[in-house]
């Protein structure tokens, strides 16, 4: 593999937008549908084509540079979380000068003084009307396997009920793949209402769901890129079907360290393990090695032969890599 500039981030390429509204006019208009939107028109077309709607150019809001948009007449559209954290959430105030406010909930970024909006409305400042208090936005970027491309969508909500849902449920699959592999999603615009002050209010969410895996297979590692491409296909199918082994039973009844090393490997391979040894599992499996090591009867050290000389030991070196090292007294841990 090539080198990478240190001083700068790396990124991929952003596609386009997807949206839950568009404009008529000036007037901003909700969909029940997706939207959407990018500068390129092949993939503007290629979305009509697999979601439905007529593509169209289109300016936004304050530009003057044309795009392309089509509004689907899909509610859910497929989409896989990609490697690292794909999700920014802010409170934000725009304006025609740019952003005005940018706060994480407890500073405003840009004064770094302490939430204006909390500060003069209270902890329920997001029932303010639009304009008077911040946007809670959030923006989750992913990739469309459908769309021809190797850059990201964003998906953007200022949904005060959304932010939640969404930063809870990329925060498990985070602590589920550490951040590692692609996740198949699906993004669905769902219809809710609440009820303040005797009034009923409807509103379209954006709900991120589990798309043909199990929590079980989404929480225990990273999934290989076919299974989130195709998690319908028979290899998730086996992914998923597939008993997990009892590894500590395994361990438990091996002869030695290195079966107990051995089964340490199987689990890794199979990613029920983390590579570097920092899981529950392989803490357990570790101790067990050294246990075994402890329970080895040591043979007594052969004196020299009838000419005085020392029968020559042969020492191999069986160190695999990813196998935590362990320091314990007693151990009988080969270095």
């Amino acid at each position: 593999m090539g080198s990478r500039l240190l001083n700068i981030q790396r990124r991929t390429a952003e596609h386009g937008r997807l949206r839950t509204g568009y404009t008529q006019g000036n007037r901003p208009v909700r969909s029940a549908t997706w939207v959407i939107t990018s500068h390129s028109e092949e993939h503007v077309r290629t979305a009509a084509t697999l979601w439905g709607g007529e593509p169209e150019q289109w300016s936004p809001l304050n530009s003057t540079t044309p795009q392309w948009r089509v509004i689907t007449k899909a509610a859910s559209i497929e989409a896989l979380i990609t490697p690292g954290d794909p999700l920014n959430q802010y409170n934000e105030m725009w304006s025609k000068g740019g952003c005005q406010r940018r706060c994480d909930g407890e500073t405003e970024l840009l004064s770094r003084q302490p939430c204006l909006c909390a500060r003069q409305f209270g902890d329920d400042w997001h029932t303010q009307p639009k304009g008077r208090v911040c946007s809670t936005t959030s923006r989750l970027n992913v990739m469309l396997p459908d769309l021809s491309g190797m850059g990201m969508w964003r998906a953007e909500t200022h949904s005060f009920y959304a932010a939640s849902e969404w930063g809870g449920m990329v925060d498990m699959v985070l602590a589920g793949t550490d951040g590692r592999g692609f996740v198949p999603v699906t993004l669905r615009i769902e219809p809710r209402q609440v009820v303040r002050d005797g009034n009923t209010k409807k509103f379209p969410v954006v709900v991120v769901e589990l798309r043909g895996v199990t929590p079980r297979q989404a929480l225990s590692g990273p999934m290989s890129a076919a299974v989130a491409l195709d998690p319908a296909g028979s290899q998730a199918v086996a992914a998923i079907e597939a008993p997990r082994p009892d590894y500590l039973a395994l361990a438990e009844a091996a002869l030695s360290s290195d079966d107990v090393r051995d089964v340490w490997r199987q689990a890794r391979e199979a990613g029920h393990v983390h590579p570097k040894g920092t899981d529950e599992l392989s803490k357990k499996l570790m101790a067990l090695a050294a246990q075994k090591d402890a329970e080895t009867v040591v043979a007594p050290v052969p004196g020299p032969d009838e000419d005085g000389a020392y029968e020559a030991e042969v020492i191999e070196d069986d160190a695999e890599a990813g196998w935590p090292a362990v320091a314990t007294p007693g151990s009988g841990a080969r270095s």
